[in-house]
């Protein structure tokens, strides 16, 4: 007969007691585990903790044992995850934009019970690393779960889409009506997460950004688009859009500076040509969607980089420094 109601729990206060309170740099002797199974109301002999320690190495659990002097005590060597990996989705989750202050931190807390004690005081700390500009639509975590079953599903889906306005309120575009788009892939660009979809209305291809979406609805319709998606790359897409903004995909050819290698290869991949001109300086032709986005992007880059073709993309760049020039010259 049990001797409480929670003997029958032992083995799992027991497997409980290893991962919260040991690691590779904190051990607990056997009268320690002694002690803390008695305050779950459990009591353990030595002996029937020796049993109950093989079974849950048996059961995969990395229990090591180790003598100091006189005393023996047991420790979780290997764990699912290592501290750096933890502190690495940490940081992730923190970083990512999507996902609300309040989700963040629900979400750290779980991975904090995938750490000892005093590991997760270090995965604690980091949470105050940063006060990053979080979204302010909670329904995001669960948006971007509802449109990955659609994809798995087939499913057409129907969604309300908004933009913030100046009052910091939700304000319905298209005055509410319900956008309705075949969803073929997520991608995490900019920071954000943006869907990517088929219109069949426009016959095109359209992104837009999960966290402001609102009321997505799955259909049961079979989604179209399927033979355009088959030729389809999220991640040359991603590459192609600036911020995600859409635009003309038109092949453009800069000349660079040959410091700027770098900036370009981690911009549009190790496979982008790079031709030589001479010692200083390099050509590169690139897809893009050109935008404003894009502009700016060459202007930062400052006199390092110039836009040579084609003229119709030279001529948006004068158009938009004209534009830049009247908007801030005194």
């Amino acid at each position: 007969m049990p001797k409480s109601p929670n003997q029958k729990l032992k083995l799992l206060y027991l497997m409980k007691i290893f991962m919260e309170f040991t690691d590779e740099t904190h051990s607990i002797t056997m009268t320690d585990i002694i002690e803390k199974l008695s305050e779950y109301g459990i009591s353990a002999e030595r002996k029937s903790l020796y049993s109950d320690i093989e079974s849950l190495r048996l059961f995969g659990l990395d229990i090591i044992g180790t003598q100091e002097d006189r005393t023996y005590s047991y420790h979780i060597g290997n764990r699912p995850f290592e501290l750096a990996e933890l502190k690495l989705l940490v940081d992730s989750i923190q970083s990512a934009k999507f996902i609300t202050e309040k989700k963040s931190n629900e979400l750290i807390k779980k991975l904090e019970s995938l750490a000892s004690k005093y590991e997760a005081t270090q995965l604690h700390r980091q949470v105050f690393v940063s006060g990053r500009v979080k979204t302010m639509n909670e329904s995001i975590y669960y948006n971007v779960d509802r449109i990955h079953t659609a994809i798995a599903e087939n499913s057409i889906i129907t969604f309300q889409y908004f933009q913030w306005n100046v009052d910091k309120s939700m304000e319905l575009r298209h005055n509410g009506a319900l956008y309705t788009v075949s969803p073929w892939a997520l991608s995490w660009d900019d920071e954000n997460y943006y869907l990517i979809a088929y219109d069949s209305t426009k016959g095109i291809i359209k992104h837009f950004r999960v966290d402001k979406m609102l009321h997505i609805t799955q259909t049961g319709r079979p989604r179209e688009g399927r033979q355009v998606f088959k030729a389809f790359d999220t991640a040359i897409y991603a590459k192609k859009m600036f911020g995600m903004y859409g635009g003309d995909e038109i092949s453009v050819r800069m000349e660079c500076d040959n410091d700027l290698a770098g900036v370009i290869i981690d911009r549009f991949g190790k496979d982008v040509s790079i031709i030589r001109i001479d010692d200083k300086r390099f050509a590169v032709n690139v897809e893009v969607a050109v935008s404003k986005q894009f502009l700016a992007w060459i202007i930062g880059l400052g006199e390092g980089v110039k836009i040579v073709s084609p003229s119709s993309v030279v001529k948006m760049m004068n158009d938009e420094i004209d534009r830049l020039v009247i908007r801030y010259k005194q």
